[in-house]
């Protein structure tokens, strides 16, 4: 009779707990340039999602780069991060951009870079890569391509 009680109070804690769904991404946003210096862009960047389960989880990159004129210039740094259960979250992403890299990858070399740059007083780039959500053994691989447009 002990057991079965236990067995009851295990499966009610187990079925109670959802992990029927995925985390959903929304979005990629809240692009700021941080500081720029004479060799480096800093960025920092939030990718918003949704969790509908009981559960938590952990969201960490892997292989996410920037783009800039369709030429990889940088990769996206972020700390694994804890995920809240049943709530909509954000993880900040932190990026560190050589300019030398931005610039020389304008067909104009690097002049043509820093002043077609200083004109348009903006810069697309584009998020491309995986984000991974973990929680003991599932996994899901999140694909990420957006782009956006920074100002200067």
């Amino acid at each position: 009779m002990k057991k079965l009680i236990y067995f009851i109070v295990l499966f009610l804690i187990i079925t109670s707990c959802s992990v029927n769904k995925e985390p959903v991404f929304l979005k990629v946003d809240n692009v700021k340039v941080i500081a720029i210096a004479s060799d480096t862009i800093r960025l920092k960047a939030e990718a918003f999602f949704e969790n509908p389960n009981d559960v938590g989880g952990k969201i960490s990159t892997d292989n996410l780069s920037i783009f800039v004129n369709n030429n990889e210039v940088a990769q996206v740094f972020s700390d694994d991060f804890k995920v809240p259960a049943r709530k909509e979250f954000a993880i900040p992403l932190h990026v560190v951009i050589p300019t030398k890299r931005v610039f020389e990858n304008n067909k104009n070399g690097i002049l043509g870079g820093l002043l077609n740059t200083i004109f348009n007083k903006s810069i697309k780039i584009q998020f491309k890569g995986n984000l991974q959500y973990k929680f003991l053994g599932f996994k899901k691989v999140f694909v990420i391509n957006q782009t956006k447009e920074i100002k200067l």
